[in-house]
């Protein structure tokens, strides 16, 4: 069963601080009207329609649960871990809800799980003044760690799923420092938690595809040996100061062996664009549409309308994603402009407890609330478009069906107490229950292993 559909006033235009531009558009709220992934069906996506299909096999019903704070409570009922809309047989399992609110569970477009410290000990950080301090504290901290990336990768995304991550785009460091350690590490914990989350992994040169010697070959075997999902790359100018020679590599590198692209692009103004263009072209020629992604795309936010809209009819047109972390209100995505042009835009956790930050805490449903805060929204529905994001989101950009209880959907949801979904996203709730598949993964905040 699914919630009845309304149709909600469009949403005003609000001016955000620095020129960042208005969060919410004239869309549906993202308790009713979100359609489905039109994204291109990928790996992993059709991965998690056999992995659901193998293992669930029962009827599950949860009773008494109100599908994004609805007012009446109803019955979800789940088949071989999709909604269904026919009644339960004879003998199924029944989950009693007690009134919660059902919510879909929430996507981490963006995520590094191979650096964190997340369960160990306390890390001190030092000063750093750029990128190349950063990576070089990279080093001194994977080094210093007891745990393998293995145990603390996994640590770390059980504790998402706990928090009612459904799916994750995994970034993981390869250098000639660590090999291919950091991807081995994460495909390790995606493995054991092949049950309650969809994972992707990026391989991601952070020490630079050229300034550092020996990444290429590491990026091409790691493709070669399908550990990962798709080949990175990072500021192909500012940082490794080879444009064409960075997108060549990396996007060979996909096109030989199949993968994806994500890009991470924190470079800003004319150095920025130089490399949005650069990505753009590449998608063209090797018609690599709906396989592109770039993340954070700093340079983006500066743009007049017009600009914005030239660029953004680009990535719409070759269908390029986008994903931003919301780190304040004049770096963040305008993300409402982006989706007129069809652009697909996820949100992030990025760092957890690095070298880079002590902060983190892989909670996506408190990035919503970071993105409802760094841009200043106070609207119902505007609150609503902020866990859109986080939700439906993150599923097109990693090419998941939307878990938005309509027949077929995946039943991924997390149960919380509330009384609807703005308050939801401003007070954050304890996740009371978290499902995936069908199959309840956790409670009271804690994941059932």
């Amino acid at each position: 069963m699914h919630p009845s559909p309304s149709t909600p006033a469009a949403l005003s235009r609000r001016t955000m601080l620095a020129g960042a531009a208005a969060l919410a558009g004239a869309t549906a709220t993202a308790a009713t009207t979100a359609a489905p992934s039109q994204a291109a069906v990928t790996p992993a996506a059709a991965a998690d329609t056999s992995a659901r299909a193998g293992r669930r096999a029962k009827t599950v019903v949860f009773r008494n649960v109100r599908p994004f704070g609805a007012a009446k409570p109803t019955d979800l009922v789940v088949v071989d871990g999709r909604i269904s809309n026919g009644p339960a047989p004879h003998g199924a399992k029944v989950v009693d809800s007690g009134g919660r609110i059902a919510l879909p569970s929430l996507v981490d477009a963006h995520i590094h799980p191979d650096k964190t410290t997340w369960g160990g000990s306390w890390v001190s950080r030092r000063p750093a003044s750029g990128i190349a301090d950063y990576v070089a504290q990279d080093v001194e901290l994977f080094r210093s760690q007891r745990r393998p990336v293995a145990e603390r990768a996994h640590g770390l995304m059980s504790h998402a799923v706990a928090r009612g991550t459904r799916g994750m785009r995994a970034h993981a460091d390869v250098a000639p420092a660590y090999g291919l350690a950091g991807v081995e590490g994460v495909a390790e914990a995606r493995e054991r938690l092949r049950h309650a989350l969809d994972v992707q992994i990026v391989a991601f040169p952070q020490h630079g595809v050229i300034r550092t010697p020996g990444t290429a070959a590491l990026l091409e075997k790691a493709a070669r040996e399908g550990v990962i999902d798709m080949i990175g790359g990072i500021d192909p100018i500012g940082f490794d100061q080879a444009l064409d020679e960075q997108l060549d590599l990396v996007f060979g590198i996909a096109d030989r062996h199949g993968v994806g692209v994500d890009i991470h692009l924190h470079d800003r103004g004319e150095k920025g664009m130089l490399a949005m263009r650069g990505i753009v072209e590449r998608t063209r020629a090797l018609s690599l549409a709906g396989k592109v992604t770039v993340s954070h795309v700093f340079c983006l936010p500066g743009l007049t309308d017009r600009e914005l809209g030239s660029i953004a009819a680009d990535l719409g047109e070759q269908d390029i994603a986008l994903t931003t972390v919301a780190p304040s209100d004049s770096l963040v995505l305008p993300i409402a402009r982006l989706r007129e042009h069809g652009v697909r835009v996820g949100l992030g956790s990025d760092g957890v407890r690095d070298s880079w930050s002590p902060f983190g805490d892989a909670d996506m449903m408190h990035r919503a609330h970071i993105l409802g805060w760094v841009t200043d929204v106070r609207l119902d529905d505007e609150l609503n478009e902020c866990y859109r994001v986080a939700t439906h989101g993150g599923a097109d950009v990693m090419g998941l069906a939307h878990a938005d209880f309509r027949p077929g959907a995946p039943a991924d949801f997390v149960l919380v107490r509330g009384e609807c979904l703005p308050q939801v996203v401003v007070d954050m709730p304890r996740r009371d229950m978290v499902v995936h598949g069908g199959v309840v993964v956790a409670r009271d905040g804690e994941f059932l292993a």
